[in-house]
């Protein structure tokens, strides 16, 4: 799955963000390999790339493990490689959900959890509504984020299938950040929090 949209928020800045995710092998024993970038305008982008061994032990859910590589170009040093555990799978009422734990050098733990669901309008015009959230436990790098619940955003992403395969859609979202702590290479910033919308379009393959 291959995804490109374009976000602006209320002030008018707009976020170029691609993600990619697949799973490669049978239906017990298989590699996930996921890959998110992000990049705002007038910065350098940012992104992750991760690889899991995925296990299914039970229906509809796999238990993962592996490592996530993160980069954001606008510090400078700031790359970094966490060990990754988790679940990936279908909750009941069909509800898609991820949850990772993450751990790595600089004493860094973290967590995220994605949840979402399709809803049927129509055969080809559905609409997701989803959460998405990032907790930073504890973090002793030089560009840590603030520790508590760093990063929150719902929403609900309405697509119109004009394939299975192509996917174009438009998302309105409230997200909340928390801001980063100080430290000897950065200043403390506030929280941040409003409205975002966007357009773009899903390739599954």
């Amino acid at each position: 799955r291959l995804e490109n949209a374009w976000i602006v928020d209320e002030d008018g800045k707009g976020n170029l963000g691609t993600k990619f995710d697949t799973l490669i092998g049978t239906d017990e024993n298989r590699l996930f390999i996921e890959a998110n970038l992000d990049k705002a305008e007038s910065n350098d982008p940012k992104y992750d790339v991760s690889a899991l061994y995925s296990r299914n032990v039970a229906p509809f859910w796999d238990v993962q493990a592996g490592v996530r590589y993160s980069e954001d170009k606008n510090n400078s040093s700031s790359d970094r490689v966490d060990g990754v555990i988790g679940i990936l799978g279908l909750a009941p009422y069909f509800f898609e959900t991820q949850a990772y734990l993450y751990g790595g050098e600089n004493n860094f733990w973290g967590a995220s959890f994605d949840v979402d669901r399709d809803l049927l309008l129509t055969q080809k015009l559905i609409t997701q509504p989803y959460i998405e959230a990032d907790i930073v436990l504890n973090d002793n790098s030089d560009f840590a984020s603030k520790t508590g619940l760093s990063e929150l955003k719902t929403g609900i992403k309405t697509r119109y299938e004009i394939t299975k395969r192509i996917r174009p859609f438009v998302d309105v979202a409230y997200q909340y950040e928390k801001g980063l702590k100080e430290t000897r290479f950065q200043q403390a910033t506030d929280s941040e929090k409003g409205w975002l919308y966007g357009a773009g379009i899903e390739f599954v393959f």
